[in-house]
Parts: C-alpha cells; structure tokens; sequence
C-alpha cells in the first residue's frame, strides 16, 4: 500500500511541476511560432551511438528549409553533442541554425523496467515545457528511448489546440524482424512510420517501405 501511494504521490508532483513550467513558457513564448509559414521547424531527437548516425545521415538528405533544426539528447550523452556540431559546420557552416538540448533518459541501457517508469515520468516532465518552448512543425526520430516522451509532448501540443506536430519516426536499419520499443509506442502514434526492411512492411501494414534510407 505504501509503495501505490509514495508511486501516486510522485506522479501528482510531477504533474503540478509541469503544470507550473507550461505556464511560464506559455507566458514567455516561442521561438517557432505556430501556424508560421516559410521553413519547417524541425525537433530531431538525436541517441548515443548508431542512432545519432543514421539520424545524421537522414538530416543530410534533408533541404536547408528544414531550419531552424532542435536537436535533443540525453542528459548522459557523451559524444553526440559533438558529432552534431561537427554534422552542423560541415554541411552548413556559419549559416546554420540550430540548437542543442538535454533532457534526462526515459530508460539507460539494462535499467529495470519498474525502475524506468519514474525515469520516464521524469523525462516527461522535461520534455513538455521544452516541446512547447520550441513547437516545432515536425519531430524527425529513429528509435532512441529520449523520442518516446518528445513524441507525447509533441501530441499534447496538439491535443491543446496550440499547434499540430507531425511526428515522422523512421526505424533504425538493424531493426530487421522486429521492432524496437520505441517502434512498437510510435507505429501506433505516428503520422508517418518508415521501415528499412520489407519484411517489417509485411507485419507492420501501415508503416511506410522505401528501401534503405539511411
């Protein structure tokens, strides 16, 4: 019984502080204001390792009227930060606009699946102030565990009536079989869902096949 109630009481903390911050962004407003016409304002979330790039390869491919571009990260994230500044000089050098953020892991690698629900709450609670700070057009991703809560920020952004987010998740390309978390939240929230392999096609009908991507 002690445990239900420190859980609940955990949760309606956590609620009250979203709550709070929404107010103040709101109040503060936005650095992508909603309904703006022009270049597409694009929220990618960028994880450690492969993730970040196969995301980087999928941004090349991208037109520049993808600007300004937000990228997010996991506050324990080492090296992509780096990586996407050095993706950004490269492609776009002094011209290029973008920012990078820090939100905490919804789950760290082997973590417990009990143990990642407060860790998931707590990403929640980050990742909604900052989605309605930035309201993005868009929410490009492939797979990370930081893009589950962006993409429920990006919903509720919706569901509010401030601005409509498409979320566009393309499954990593070593996912051949089956798909990963992440995959298996987002197929069913997405607008547009991209698969690397025709065998996933097969199983999952309304996700989009085009070959290798990335």
């Amino acid at each position: 019984m002690v445990p239900i109630l420190s859980v609940l009481f955990g949760i309606c903390c956590v609620g009250i502080v979203i709550i709070l911050r929404l107010l103040i962004v709101i109040r503060s407003g936005s650095r992508c204001k909603p309904g703006q016409k022009g270049p597409v304002c694009v929220l990618v979330v960028a994880g450690s390792g492969g993730h970040t790039t196969e995301i980087l390869r999928l941004m090349a491919s991208l037109s520049q009227s993808y600007s300004p571009r937000h990228y997010v990260i996991a506050d324990t994230d080492k090296m992509s930060e780096d990586k996407i500044r050095a993706y950004e000089s490269l492609e776009n050098g002094q011209e290029s606009k973008f920012t990078v953020h820090r939100i905490p892991r919804s789950r760290e690698v082997r973590q417990s699946w009990s143990s990642s629900v407060a860790s998931t709450l707590n990403a929640i609670r980050f990742s909604i102030p900052l989605m309605f700070q930035l309201r993005p057009d868009m929410v490009l991703c492939n797979g990370p565990g930081t893009c589950v809560p962006l993409c429920l920020a990006g919903l509720l952004l919706g569901t509010v009536g401030l601005k409509k987010v498409v979320i566009v998740y393309v499954e990593s390309i070593c996912r051949v079989e089956t798909l990963s978390l992440s995959g298996k939240i987002l197929y069913h929230l997405s607008d547009y869902f991209f698969v690397q392999w025709s065998t996933l096609k097969d199983k999952y009908p309304k996700a989009i096949y085009l070959g290798r991507i990335v």
